[in-house]
């Protein structure tokens, strides 16, 4: 850790005395009514400069000699515009603004080689979906919610706001996933700071990427990764929003960045707070109030004890876009959650109540980017995380309850406790779980020539970790044990372009090292007879390797295959090993590293643009032939606990299907989207190969959106949005033996769910209402394990932005 800090700030002395020998120009481009135009053109003519502009208009065009120029803007269906510019010295910064008017005129004159940046990403070679997070920002959506409508992208949420949550990417789950934010592990930052709570405001993209992991990511994620990249922009602004909604629901969130433009010195903060009582309706075989002599009656409830709370935020303070840093920000993330439990892994007869979790973080960040370190093509990138993370279970009322809120009777009517004296089995508890965490990723890249570059990068957490409980003794508390995780992984990655870039290739190789120490103290006689005290220390350390490709090669314009394969290994995690009272997991110390060979092959179709139509196609086949998968046991309804779980190796599988997506627009009003994902799963489990259970093999997303412009008052726009979500029925626990009688207790029904939402922009788009029903028709819905989800809700958010990024 000390090696890193010490290093960060040698670069940052050093890089203080280079020199910036050009200049940058950005702005806005926008169409009379004061809307911006996506994906304009922006070209510095005499140069082989050009950028097309961003979501909000925006563009930022880099690395300009000194010198005289014309600046030319132009898009489809618009006139095109020319201002001359001139960089005067080194450093220089020109900000020029464009509102273009609709034109018919022939724009051939005008032409860029230049894509979006969703394009570049996703024609690379790796099987990835870049996903914009600028409409759902305006709109009360998660961010879990965006990630769900992307295809092969599958969220398994056990209820609703706040609770446990995870990722399946073309089959592979749970941990084989990595989640990142902008390349750190979102696990650094503890339960308080996740996709639950992070508003999509603050997000600039989400980059997702399945089966074949890029080596910039340096992890070990073994089905695919998902990386939340924030908005890291160098421009003045603000944006505030606050939304309240069924099962009083509300959710706030607050941003802001200043830059002083002589000095380059930059504050940022944002800001964060959610709360929902999830006190929705439930019903099914679970939900049952017992009566006397055991009569059980079903009924339709409300949760009752899973309300939820999260609060958090993060302040920097740095330079951007100065002679010896494109960024340069230290900064403190903070939050702090609160989560009610209901019940354990299943949903029972006898839900729990006062059973209850906190968790807290306070972590010290450095981030440092530059391009151009030293000679042109070189760029160096470090971000780091040191601090604490804490979690806290409270579980002391020995109470039954049945699902009416009432405490539960017994056979002849009478109230009664559990034995065991808690909700949980296993006995009251104030455990609580000390995390000392760091994570550090560092990149170097050199960019050799327009052909050929390099990377080398490198990813370390680590996780020093305390158990206690208040509830123990003093002796038991004396003798707890301490836990220690580290994890260094390295990646070495060749990029090769050719065939005036239409062969585009991407070569990497990892190295896996993992270390784990666990300490227990112990008495022990010594040589006199004497009790003493002696640590039993238990340790691993274990490397891998792994290695794999991404290649593209446009065929022909907007035409364009994909392949890409990797040998990955996936390292069991801190909960997998040690256990988490506070999430129901058991330890396993003798779980072993799953891997997996994933094969990827697809194409690309666009972005074609046929007078105002719109449309891009892209399909991907892919396999998956995975070693020791690490999951859920393979249950039955012989051996199942219903409120544990336990991480083993599963066995050796395959997952093999299909994925595709048609994303479809008009005249910038009118969007369709459509994606479908199918595969087949299966382990093999004591010599027979089973359907893994509790995964959804088949699932649909379809999306409309339309814009009414000028609507009520001039420059306003008026979005009406539509999606549907269809999951085929599954089974989430295997049957057992080859008797298929009563099986259709363990299945998850077929599901359709439709959602609806409006936004108003006022004039100039500062401020932004917007309506959202989700689950229109009330349609009962299922995840992890059959736990059931929200129905339907109805929700009001307010937006006000200045600036925007």
């Amino acid at each position: 850790m000390k090696n890193f800090f010490f290093t960060a700030l040698f670069f940052i002395l050093i890089t203080v005395q280079g020199q910036q020998n050009s200049g940058t120009i950005s702005g806005t481009v926008q169409d009379n009514s004061g809307n911006s135009l996506p994906f304009a053109s922006v070209l510095v003519e005499g140069l082989k400069l050009g950028v097309l502009t961003d979501d909000n208009g925006f563009y930022t065009i880099n690395n300009i000699p000194k010198g005289k120029y014309n600046l030319v803007v132009s898009f489809v269906g618009y006139g095109k515009r020319s201002t001359p510019f001139e960089i005067l010295e080194s450093n220089s910064k020109v900000i020029l603004d464009f509102t273009l008017q609709e034109s018919t005129e022939n724009l051939d004159e005008v032409t860029i080689n230049g894509k979006s940046y969703e394009t570049k990403l996703e024609t690379k070679g790796f099987a990835v979906s870049a996903i914009k997070t600028e409409e759902a920002s305006l709109r009360n959506i998660q961010t879990n919610e965006l990630l769900n409508t992307t295809v092969g992208v599958k969220i398994r949420q056990n209820g609703g706001l706040g609770s446990d949550v995870t990722y399946s990417l073309n089959g592979l789950s749970g941990n084989s996933v990595r989640i990142f934010i902008d390349g750190i592990p979102i696990s650094t930052y503890g339960n308080s700071f996740n996709l639950n709570s992070i508003p999509p405001s603050m997000i600039k993209n989400i980059e997702v990427y399945k089966g074949v992991v890029p080596g910039y990511l340096a992890d070990d994620a073994l089905g695919g990764a998902i990386n939340i990249v924030l908005h890291n922009d160098a421009k003045t602004n603000f944006n505030a929003s606050v939304s309240y909604g069924s099962f009083n629901t509300t959710q706030a969130s607050l941003n802001g960045l200043y830059r002083f433009d002589k000095s380059g010195l930059t504050v940022k903060a944002s800001l964060f707070h959610n709360y929902s009582d999830n006190d929705y309706k439930v019903s099914g075989r679970s939900v049952v109030v017992t009566g006397l002599g055991g009569v059980q009656t079903p009924i339709t409830a409300r949760r009752f004890n899973d309300a939820y709370k999260s609060t958090g935020g993060r302040a920097e303070i740095g330079y951007t876009d100065v002679k010896w840093a494109d960024q340069f920000f230290i900064g403190i993330t903070g939050s702090d959650d609160y989560k009610e439990v209901q019940h354990g892994a299943f949903m029972t007869i006898t839900p729990y109540k006062d059973r209850f979790l906190e968790s807290d973080a306070l972590l010290g960040s450095i981030n440092y980017q530059k391009k151009d370190l030293f000679t042109k093509g070189l760029d160096m990138n470090i971000n780091g995380l040191y601090g604490k993370r804490n979690r806290a279970v409270n579980d002391t009322v020995s109470w039954a309850y049945s699902w009416n809120g009432e405490r539960a009777i017994d056979f002849r009517g009478n109230e009664y406790q559990y034995t065991w004296r808690s909700q949980q089995e296993g006995g009251p508890t104030l455990a609580k779980i000390k995390r000392n965490v760091a994570s550090i990723r560092s990149g170097v890249s050199y960019a050799i020539n327009d052909h050929h570059s390099v990377s080398l990068n490198h990813v370390y957490s680590g996780i020093d970790r305390e158990d206690s409980d208040a509830l123990r003794s003093v002796l038991e508390n004396t003798f707890v044990g301490t836990r220690e995780l580290k994890k260094n992984i390295y990646s070495l990655t060749y990029e090769l372009t050719a065939f005036d870039e239409k062969l585009k290739a991407n070569l990497f190789g990892k190295h896996y090292q993992q270390k784990s120490t666990s300490v227990d103290p112990t008495i022990e006689s010594d040589a006199n007879g004497n009790d003493v005290v002696v640590d039993e220390v238990v340790d691993s350390n274990k490397s891998y390797d792994g290695y794999g490709f991404a290649t593209s090669y446009e065929i022909v314009p907007n035409i364009t295959l994909l392949a890409s394969a990797e040998k990955a290994i996936r390292l069991p995690d801190e909960t997998e090993i040690f256990g988490n009272d506070g999430d129901n997991v058991v330890a396993n110390s003798s779980i072993d590293p799953e891997s997996s060979e994933n094969f990827n092959l697809g194409f690309r179709f666009g972005n074609f643009n046929i007078e105002k139509h719109a449309f891009t196609i892209s399909t991907n086949v892919f396999t998956r032939n995975i070693k020791d998968r690490i999951g859920l046991p393979i249950e039955t309804s012989l051996n199942v606990d219903d409120e544990l779980i336990l991480y083993v190796n599963q066995g050796s599988g395959t997952s093999k299907g299909f994925d595709a997506q048609l994303n479809y627009a008009y005249d910038n009003n009118f969007g369709l989207n459509f994606n479908i994902s199918r595969f087949d799963l299966k382990i093999e489990n004591q010599g027979i190969e089973i359907d893994v259970p509790n995964t959804p093999f088949f699932t649909m997303n379809g999306g409309l959106r339309y814009s009414f412009k000028n609507l009520i008052q001039k420059k306003s726009r008026l979005n009406a949005f539509y999606n549907v979500y269809f999951t085929d029925e599954f089974s989430f626990l295997t049957a057992q033996g080859s008797n298929t009688v009563g099986n259709e207790f363990f299945t998850v029904p077929q599901q359709i769910s439709q959602d609806f939402g409006l936004s108003y922009a006022f004039p100039n788009n500062k401020f932004i209402v917007s309506f959202d029903i989700k689950n229109i028709f009330d349609e009962p819905v299922y995840d992890n394990l059959s736990v059931q989800k929200p129905g339907r809700a109805f929700y009001l958010k307010l937006n006000y932005a200045i600036n925007k990024f």
